[in-house]
């Protein structure tokens, strides 16, 4: 029996998208839920935030493992990270808070190999220490 040249090439095409379809499934997208901060917690300027996200339900081959953590407010994301480089299987990075504009519009956003957000929050100034009060003489 003999093949055509044209029916030789479209087998190992087909095969080829095989191969290339199963080395695609090997890896897959891991969308962590966080778990703080939660919806309405109030943060404090320069106060110290630990972050926590699930990683019961990650998968055993996940296409990107390094972790960054933004700030979001709004629509807008801002152009810094408030960590980076750490393992997203890790399931919590801690950072500063950032010295921002205070506001309840804030979310953080975590990447990995997908950008999830935490639920809104707010951040507010630290509170100016008190100013020293000179006691009377009696």
């Amino acid at each position: 029996m003999k093949f055509s040249f044209a029916l030789v090439a479209a087998l190992a095409s087909v095969a080829n998208a095989a191969v290339l379809n199963v080395a695609r499934a090997a890896q897959d997208v891991f969308v962590p839920h966080i778990e703080s901060p939660k919806l309405g917690d109030v943060l404090v300027v320069g106060d110290s935030l630990t972050v926590t996200w699930d990683t019961s339900n990650a998968p055993e081959n996940i296409t990107n493992t390094e972790g960054r953590v933004m700030l979001r407010q709004g629509p807008v994301t801002f152009p810094f990270y408030l960590a980076r480089g750490f393992s997203i299987l890790k399931g919590s990075v801690t950072f500063t808070v950032p010295d921002v504009v205070p506001s309840d519009q804030y979310q953080l956003v975590l990447f990995g190999d997908s950008g999830n957000f935490s639920p809104p929050f707010s951040i507010v100034s630290a509170a100016p220490a008190p100013e020293a009060v000179e006691a009377p003489a009696l």
